[in-house]
């Protein structure tokens, strides 16, 4: 048995498409900034991902 399925899932703090009407100003602040900094995430994978790949497709296209 491995630990890992014994640890409890922790519930995500934003769900996609959950209804907001009961959320203070502040919370609805906080989700967007949350979501802000996401975005700059994948937005920097998304960066290092197509750079990787252009440098492998001039490496193969000698």
């Amino acid at each position: 048995m491995d630990l890992d399925d014994t640890r409890p899932v922790k519930k995500p703090d934003i769900v996609i498409g959950e209804s907001l009407d009961l959320l203070s100003l502040a919370e609805l602040e906080q989700r967007i900034t949350i979501l802000e900094s996401e975005i700059v995430r994948i937005r920097d994978t998304i960066a290092r991902k197509s750079a990787g790949k252009a440098a492998a497709d001039a490496i193969f296209r000698r």
